[in-house]
């Protein structure tokens, strides 16, 4: 699943979400605490309050799909969040490996990199 997902958009709520709520009741939380559309391909990732349950939900063409993980121990370690009114972040697929394979992301210094930004049909240079 994670493989092929370099060009999806990835959200995580920031809120703990009980493992419980299945399709409907995770969609809700997209349209309502997430603000956004559950349809659009993007992959919406959840978690507990200990952090040890992740469930990502996403629309694969023709229907909702969920990928669900139960650490046998530990706990996954999501990026701190500094505004305590945010419901969501954006993240790219290199973090939600880090976080599927245990790194504390709060150890990690991401290195400058060139990057080739599209706007507007202009090709902007920019440094990330």
């Amino acid at each position: 699943m994670i493989n092929g997902v370099y060009n999806t958009k990835l959200f995580i709520c920031t809120q703990p979400v009980d493992m419980r709520k299945g399709f409907n009741a995770l969609t809700g939380v997209v349209r309502n605490i997430l603000n956004l559309d559950p349809l659009t391909g993007s992959l919406f990732i959840f978690k507990n309050k200990p952090g040890d349950k992740m469930k990502i939900l996403y629309f694969d063409t023709d229907g909702f799909a969920i990928w669900y993980k139960q650490l046998a121990k530990g706990s996954f370690k999501f990026p701190e969040i500094n505004n305590n009114n945010c419901t969501g972040l954006e993240i790219d697929i290199g973090t939600l490996r880090n976080i599927l394979d245990g790194i504390d992301l709060t150890s990690i210094r991401k290195r400058k990199r060139f990057s080739c930004e599209k706007i507007n049909d202009t090709v902007y240079d920019t440094v990330i």
